[in-house]
C-alpha cells in the first residue's frame, strides 16, 4: 500500500462515485416527464451545458479541494505536508485528461438516457408532470452526477501515483490554495472525527 493511501479524505471522496447511479436515475425520471418543449438536440445540448460545463471547468481550472466535507473545509494552514503534496497531484496534466474523458463519457450517457426516457414515462409517477419542471430536475441531477464522477476520477488519478513520484512531489503553496482550488464550505481548524488522526504542520514546515 502506498504511504499516502492512509489519507482518509481520498477514500471519502472516492466513495462519492456510488451516488452517480442514483443521480442518473433521477435524471432519467426528469427526462421522462411531459412532452418535449424543444427539439431533441436543443434539450440535450442545454442539459449538457448545465450539467457538464461547470464541473469540467472547475476540474480543469480550479480542481475541487478534497480536504472538505459537506459544509466544512480545512484551513490551508492546518493541512499537513502530505496533504499539500496531494493537492499538487490534482493539478497534474493526467487529471485534466481524466476530467475530459469523464465529461465525454457522461455526455454519451445523457444521450442514452434521453433515448430511454420515453420507455419509462409510465413509471415516472413521482417525477414532475410538467416538462419544464422535469428538465430542471434532470439538469440538477445530471450536474450532481458529473460532480460525483469527476471528483472520484481525480482521486483515482492521485491514487495510482507511485510512492517515488509522490515523494518527489512538491507541497502546494498554502497561500495559493484558495485561489487555485475550489474549496466549499466554512473554513475550520479540523473536521472531527475525520481529521483527528492528522496534525497541523509543525513550525519547521
Amino acid at each position: 500500500m502506498r504511504s499516502f493511501w492512509s489519507e482518509p479524505f481520498l477514500w471519502i471522496h472516492l466513495s462519492g462515485i456510488a451516488v452517480v447511479p442514483l443521480c442518473l436515475v433521477v435524471c432519467l425520471l426528469g427526462l421522462a416527464s411531459g412532452e418535449p418543449l424543444l427539439p431533441v438536440w436543443m434539450e440535450i445540448f442545454l442539459l449538457a451545458v448545465v450539467g457538464i460545463v461547470p464541473v469540467l471547468w472547475m476540474q480543469l481550472m480550479r480542481p475541487f479541494n478534497i480536504f472538505s466535507i459537506l459544509i466544512f473545509a480545512l484551513k490551508p494552514e492546518h493541512l499537513t505536508s502530505q496533504q499539500t503534496q496531494i493537492l499538487s497531484l490534482f493539478k497534474k496534466t493526467g487529471n485534466k485528461v481524466l476530467a475530459v474523458v469523464g465529461a465525454i463519457l457522461l455526455g454519451w450517457v445523457l444521450w442514452q438516457l434521453y433515448s430511454l426516457a420515453p420507455n419509462v414515462a409510465a413509471i415516472a409517477r413521482f417525477a414532475p408532470q410538467s416538462r419544464g419542471a422535469g428538465l430542471l430536475l434532470a439538469a440538477i441531477a445530471f450536474l450532481l452526477s458529473n460532480l460525483f464522477l469527476q471528483v472520484p476520477l481525480s482521486v483515482c488519478g492521485v491514487l495510482v501515483t507511485s510512492d517515488s513520484t509522490f515523494s518527489e512531489t512538491e507541497a502546494y503553496p498554502r497561500e495559493k490554495i484558495h485561489q487555485d482550488f475550489t474549496t466549499p464550505g466554512f473554513q475550520v481548524n479540523s473536521i472531527w472525527p475525520l481529521t483527528s488522526v492528522t496534525t497541523a504542520p509543525s513550525q519547521g514546515e
